[in-house]
């Protein structure tokens, strides 16, 4: 049987590659979005998800893992771009930004199999839709951040909330 490291790692290469290919196609032209613009990518391709599972149809031929292989991508740059020093350039080199995003990816990773310890794989008898659920949730704690000028008083930042709807969308895409 596959381990959910196994499975975590399969799913995010799959990302990865698209990741790649973009950036190859368009190179960091994603550097110029600022963190709302990144939640409201996140949450148009969730919405979308939702509207497919709700009417059970879709007239776009791009599937339901495809937008859970954006919403990580989403998330990473998202990631990334909280890192950045606000004078680090737009056009970044593709090795920079594959570097990057393994960084990230693997915190997220990290995160979640010490959750995951300690949870048994609940993850595991969940559903889709709770997944797209969570990940919406998790956007509006993002808005609701950034309203209150990037400050918490006792939750955790902006990255936390990027880390679990990494985690949740590969959840999705290896129950799929």
């Amino acid at each position: 049987m596959t381990t959910t490291n196994q499975q975590y790692d399969k799913a995010i290469a799959s990302c990865k590659e698209i990741f790649v290919k973009k950036a190859k196609d368009y190179g960091t032209a994603w550097r110029v979005l600022r963190t709302i613009s990144i939640v409201d990518q996140i949450f148009i391709k969730a919405q979308r998800i939702r509207t497919i599972q709700e009417k059970g149809e879709q007239k776009v031929s791009d599937g339901i893992a495809a937008e859970f292989k954006g919403i990580i991508n989403y998330a990473a740059i998202g990631l990334i771009q909280l890192d950045l020093p606000e004078d680090a350039p737009e056009e970044m080199d593709i090795n920079e930004v594959s570097v990057l995003f393994d960084k990230y990816i693997q915190t997220a990773k990290t995160l979640m199999m010490d959750k995951n310890h300690d949870y048994g794989e609940a993850w595991r008898s969940m559903s889709q839709e709770s997944f797209v659920d969570l990940i919406l949730m998790k956007l509006q704690r993002i808005r609701q951040i950034l309203n209150n000028d990037g400050k918490t008083i006792m939750s955790e930042g902006v990255d936390a909330n990027y880390h679990d709807i990494i985690n949740y969308a590969v959840f999705a895409l290896i129950l799929m």
